[in-house]
């Protein structure tokens, strides 16, 4: 009997671990879940926290009894080390305390480590922005933003800033939603004629987004993201800031360097600024206790699987993507998730005078993580079999949905409703824009809000495994 272990219980991890009791039962074979979570958490919500819309524990369930009932071993944990050779990972427990646990297979699926280190002074921790990335940190943002809402309703003018903290930052979409949250928040209140918000980005142009935008047919005319984001900021009087990155933050300053060199300050009195993503940081040790780190992960500490790495971006194409998310000097690893190293970015990048690369990194998150936490449990199938990985999902081959809140309202609010095919633009299929235009879209209106309501209700009910789960796509 082989033992699976999963690092991590994100949109990746859990689909993987419900995909692999689904196909090989509940006795056959151990899974081992190691996460340091106590909840799961449907992050796309987060967005509806930060604006006191909705409650964390509506966005968020216990683990235990999702994983008693699907005989999946619960471990709550930090992974802090990964021993390929001798097929064992060290953890640490939350309470605290160390185990060795062998594996037969692993799949790291950690999610990111938030590194809002690499902004002096950035984060709610050892700075002064807020953050939606985890279920705290989008309740401490919701404390300052309400603190906010009670300064406007003084008469004080304010000024806000959201978008990403880092040239190299991705999210963009999760700061999206925020930022129109709030712009409708503050309507709703009465509020929003005093204050001054901005979008601050290192996207090449608006509407990037990390996946290079989007080109789609709208009857007989070809329309972009670009020009859905100008309509929309102009529409909600949002300045914008793009192709700009982020130095360093102090309290109510924001220092910057765009493309062009020139340098400035953007002042502040709330700012959600998203953190580069980082891997898990977790050492590989080798056999003889040598550091094996910087072989099998990229710079930012992804694991490496079958892509093509070390590529410039103007070099890479379609074959160079991942397709088995298998690691290739171990093959009994696999990486899911925002865990795999993607081979490049998407998004032209951009450098400044000085030569500072300001360039999204391409999302790996929702649906991504979890059509790729499908596959890897297929693949894992196969060599429980003894057979070798054989279930293919390219993010150049995969479509990609997103349902972006701009007003939490069901009755008279409105969502952007995204849908792109492929992921990754694919240049051998659809030579003209690298997606098909005819599937791809960017739709708002109020249909959306209600699509984003049902998915909130439909994933949590996915992710706890009530019945019928597997019956929901993505």
């Amino acid at each position: 009997m082989a033992r699976i272990v999963i690092l991590g219980s994100g949109f990746a991890g859990q689909t993987a671990a419900f995909y692999l009791r689904k196909y090989i039962g509940k006795r056959n074979h151990e899974v081992v879940m190691v996460t340091p979570a106590e909840y799961f958490t449907y992050q796309p919500s987060l967005v509806w926290v930060g604006v006191d819309r909705m409650k964390v524990h509506q966005a968020t369930f216990p683990l235990e009894p999702v994983y008693r009932k699907f005989n999946i071993t619960y471990k709550r944990a930090y992974a802090r080390e990964i021993h390929p050779e001798t097929q064992k990972v060290v953890i640490e427990y939350v309470g605290g305390g160390r185990e060795e646990i062998s594996y037969d297979y692993l799949v790291n699926a950690t999610g990111p480590h938030l590194a809002f280190e690499e902004t002096p002074g950035m984060g709610p921790e050892h700075g002064t922005t807020y953050s939606i990335c985890t279920a705290s940190h989008a309740e401490e943002t919701r404390k300052a933003y309400l603190q906010i809402v009670e300064r406007l309703k003084q008469g004080d003018r304010v000024k806000i800033v959201i978008g990403v903290g880092h040239p190299t930052a991705t999210c963009q979409g999760a700061a999206v939603e925020y930022i129109t949250n709030v712009h409708a928040d503050l309507v709703r209140r009465g509020l929003r004629h005093n204050a001054e918000i901005t979008w601050l980005s290192n996207e090449p142009e608006l509407g990037d987004l990390g996946v290079g935008g989007l080109v789609f047919r709208r009857g007989d005319k070809i329309v972009t993201s670009r020009d859905v984001s100008e309509a929309l900021y102009g529409e909600f009087g949002i300045k914008t800031q793009i192709q700009t990155a982020v130095t360093r933050v102090e309290p109510g300053k924001i220092y910057w360097e765009n493309a062009r060199g020139e340098q400035g300050v953007l002042p502040y009195d709330f700012a959600m600024l998203i953190p580069p993503f980082k891997g898990a940081r977790i050492a590989y040790v080798g056999r003889d206790g040598s550091d094996l780190t910087k072989e099998l992960t990229n710079p930012a500490g992804f694991l490496k699987v079958d892509g093509r790495y070390g590529k410039k971006w103007e070099e890479l194409t379609e074959d160079d993507w991942p397709k088995l998310y298998q690691n290739p000097i171990f093959p009994n690893i696999f990486a899911a998730g925002i865990a795999f190293a993607p081979p490049g970015a998407v998004s032209k990048p951009l450098y400044t005078p000085s030569g500072r690369l300001i360039q999204p990194t391409v999302p790996r998150t929702g649906m991504t993580a979890s059509l790729i936490g499908m596959a890897v449990a297929k693949n894992l199938v196969d060599l429980l079999h003894g057979r070798p990985a054989s279930h293919e999902e390219p993010m150049t081959e995969m479509p990609g949905s997103c349902v972006a809140s701009l007003d939490a309202s069901i009755f008279r609010g409105e969502a952007s409703t995204i849908i792109m095919y492929p992921v990754v633009p694919n240049y051998k299929l659809y030579p003209e824009f690298g997606r098909d235009p005819d599937i791809t879209r960017m739709e708002l209106g109020l249909a959306g809000a209600w699509i984003k309501r049902i998915l909130h209700t439909t994933f949590i009910y996915k992710m706890k495994g009530l019945p019928g789960w597997s019956y929901i796509p993505g």
